[in-house]
């Protein structure tokens, strides 16, 4: 009954049968996936859920149970994906791009393609999904009252208020990759203004959680509780899912992490102007490990020399425009030099492109920042440490 967040590599992919599982539907534009790992979980719930089932109604059939177990099985799905559209539609308000809501093995994922500019954001996006899993287990519990007990219906309308309860105060606990996890990092980068030492944080509480369930269906076992098997094969899931995820944000803060005392400046290479008319040879030529900008005419720049292709084109054609073999300057490729290093870690992980163009606070060309001078300089540094 887990359900997170993550961040994915970007806004932009096309979404195939194979690539996440079953397109449901989409929301706001944002696919939405059923893992084939979703009907494992769900049949472990209806495996462990139906003997519990007969004891709770012992007038039912077998085969009630079965029903009853199987329909628990989609409302805990369906309260996951009512948790995950609460996360998904909040960001998007807030402008954040999400690009897709997975449904798998007991949980669900919303993939934002950018990590939170700011602690508020991410506390926002993180409470969203709880709000809507207590409401809607609170609404459920009221329902309970008008529904005649120790029916059929009544254990449907209990089940329900149960899912989203618990998927709502699971998710409240404090560690990552749960939202409660992310509430602590908003909060500890809020007061610190460090998102990595928030990260950090929350990491431990993780492993706090992570044993804690594992305690808790130890104690079922040990107390004969009647729900112990389902117990137990829940929380060592979910136990396993809290370290997994706990552990792959802690290698995504390493990546977005920017060492100490590196300078933009010293990974930037310098950024020369030629006519976008200039042949392609010759553009090459002159480029030498240097960004090279192509300007048409008018003064506009058409983009950056893309050398792979330009080699390309030199090769058949070397009296051909350079422009042939530019690289588009787009929005998401422009970097101000003064932005802080983090931020621009994660703008060049989350763009795909392998080159940037860097400009002062007038919008003067500095530099070029290549991918891979970046990922070197990440690299060593976090060697270093």
């Amino acid at each position: 009954m887990a359900a997170t967040r993550q961040h994915g590599a970007g806004p932009s992919r096309r979404v195939s049968p194979g690539d996440g599982g079953l397109l449901l539907f989409r929301v706001a534009g944002v696919p939405v996936l059923l893992a084939p790992s979703w009907w494992i979980g769900s049949l472990v719930v209806v495996v462990l859920y139906a003997p519990l089932v007969g004891r709770l109604l012992p007038d039912v059939s077998t085969l009630t149970s079965w029903l009853l177990a199987a329909a628990f099985a989609v409302l805990l799905g369906l309260s996951v994906l009512a948790h995950e559209l609460g996360h998904c539609l909040v960001a998007l308000r807030l402008g954040i791009p999400v690009r897709r809501l997975r449904l798998f093995l007991l949980g669900g994922l919303s993939e934002v393609a950018r990590t939170p500019r700011r602690p508020g954001q991410e506390g926002l996006v993180a409470a969203a999904g709880p709000i809507v899993s207590l409401l809607l287990g609170g609404f459920c519990a009221l329902l309970m009252l008008a529904v005649p007990p120790d029916g059929a219906v009544w254990l449907l309308v209990a089940e329900c208020a149960v899912a989203n309860l618990a998927v709502g105060v699971f998710n409240l606990l404090p560690g990552l990759p749960l939202d409660g996890g992310r509430l602590v990092r908003a909060g500890v980068w809020a007061v610190t203004g460090l998102r990595a030492k928030g990260t950090k944080t929350a990491v431990a509480g993780g492993a706090v959680v992570a044993t804690g369930l594992i305690v808790w269906a130890l104690f079922g076992l040990a107390t004969q509780s009647e729900d112990r098997w389902l117990r137990l094969g829940v929380c060592v899931v979910t136990a396993w899912f809290v370290i997994l995820g706990a552990r792959a944000e802690l290698a995504a803060e390493a990546r977005r992490s920017w060492p100490d005392g590196l300078e933009l400046t010293e990974l930037v290479r310098p950024v020369l102007q030629l006519p976008a008319e200039s042949p392609v040879s010759d553009a090459l030529a002159a480029s030498a490990g240097r960004g090279v900008v192509l300007v048409r005419a008018d003064g506009v720049a058409a983009g950056l020399l893309d050398e792979q292709a330009a080699e390309q084109l030199a090769g058949t054609h070397p009296h051909a425009p350079a422009e042939l073999a530019a690289e588009p300057i787009r929005a998401e490729t422009v970097l101000l030099a003064s932005e802080p290093g983090e931020e621009i870690a994660e703008r060049v992980r989350e763009t795909p492109a392998w080159q940037f163009l860097v400009v002062d606070d007038e919008g003067r060309p500095a530099g070029v920042l290549r991918r891979e001078d970046l990922r070197a300089a990440l690299v060593r540094g976090r060697h270093a440490h």
